[in-house]
């Protein structure tokens, strides 16, 4: 059996991740072609993949690119909806990155055309492959903590600056903001666990540590505060991962809150903030039986029940799975290949995530105007 024909637009940073997996971990598979508009990324993909894979800086002559089955878009969020649609309406497969757009306008026209394509289209939501959260989605689809009544899920982004206000993602043009960019991996697991999306939201946030006044084409190598900066990005970076997180344009929130109400009246609520020390994200279910939460430092999922009046424990732990996103990364891009065999959706499907993107439009509209409350709105019939 061939292999099936992979092809990447945007092939650094998560685009490398997912040129990596396929290359690497997943057998079914053979990456054949890479877009990207800067040389050293066309050249560091063809010392991965080898010289003879075919390289563009246009997206459209890849995504019609005979030869290639499937095609991955990992490339800033803002060409998500136009390169998605290039890659539906030509026939292939679709591995889109996360969020799916950064409008629910786009996201709509995206589940238009896989509509008429009639090809596989999967999302970029690898936590929902991660080990840790099947297994609380196995313990509360057993029943076990009851009927879901609250969800708490606090993300600490330690390395906020590093990841998110040296590039493009600091600019609400890019994003939108991060409680979409980023915060659609946790709203996504929200609705996941639960099996309910949100209907509405009130949000609260503001920029409360990066941006600031610095020239927008000032970068850290070449800042007279380089070695007394505590956000200073130096070594070996391409220029354009380098810009000073304390620039003019810097227009995203780094600290937010966000409330929400799920179907069946669950309470939820989601809090990001970007300056923290350390990195990791608490995910809390609360029950009519018990409560269950999650700990990514030591690998453990703990369930607690009340039984007799008293408390009893159970702790579940994991072995840490090599690869990005908690060794999701390569078991979705595996997933997808095997949709691609079997005809089938992925685990992460095109409605969840649209409905995640909806969520995140709807939280910084309300917390750009003052905390209202927005609704939830699902796709028209």
């Amino acid at each position: 059996m061939e292999p099936i024909r992979i092809g990447v637009i945007g092939v650094a940073n998560r685009g490398g991740y997912f040129v990596r997996e396929f290359h690497q971990n997943v057998p079914d598979a053979e990456v054949v072609a890479g877009m990207d508009v800067v040389d050293g990324n066309l050249q560091r993909f063809r010392d991965i993949v080898g010289p003879d894979a075919f390289v563009t800086k246009h997206y459209r002559a890849l995504a019609a690119r005979p030869g290639v089955d499937a095609v991955v878009v990992a490339s800033p969020d803002n060409f998500h909806e136009e390169q998605g649609l290039a890659v539906l309406e030509a026939g292939k497969h679709l591995l889109l990155e996360k969020p799916m757009a950064i409008t629910v306008e786009g996201c709509d026209r995206l589940l238009q055309a896989h509509n008429r394509a009639g090809v596989v289209f999967g999302l970029g939501l690898s936590m929902r492959y991660m080990p840790m959260f099947a297994v609380m989605k196995d313990i509360i689809d057993s029943g076990e903590i009851g009927d879901v009544k609250a969800y708490w899920c606090n993300h600490f982004v330690g390395k906020g600056g590093h990841f998110y206000f040296h590039d493009w993602h600091a600019v609400r043009a890019n994003t939108m903001g991060l409680l979409l960019q980023k915060g659609t991996h946790d709203i996504d697991i929200m609705h996941y666990l639960t099996g309910r999306f949100a209907t509405k939201v009130s949000a609260f946030g503001s920029l409360d540590y990066y941006g600031g006044d610095k020239p927008d084409d000032l970068h850290c190598p070449h800042c007279p505060e380089k070695d007394t900066c505590p956000e200073a990005q130096l070594g070996d970076w391409e220029p354009h991962f380098q810009l000073c997180a304390f620039r003019r344009e810097v227009d995203v929130e780094d600290n937010h809150v966000l409330i929400m109400e799920l179907e069946d009246g669950i309470k939820a609520a989601y809090q990001e903030c970007h300056f923290t020390p350390d990195y990791h994200r608490d995910h809390i279910v609360i029950g009519t039986k018990g409560r269950l939460c999650n700990n990514e430092q030591d690998w453990t999922v703990t369930v607690k029940t009340r039984q007799n009046h008293g408390l009893s424990d159970s702790v579940h732990t994991l072995h840490p799975t090599e690869g990005g996103h908690g060794g999701g990364d390569v078991l979705l891009c595996r997933d997808f290949i095997g949709a691609i065999r079997a005809n089938r959706p992925l685990r992460n499907d095109p409605y969840s995530a649209r409905m995640a993107v909806a969520v995140g439009v709807a939280a910084h509209e309300s917390l750009r105007d003052g905390g209202k409350i927005v609704p939830v709105e699902p796709p028209a019939a």
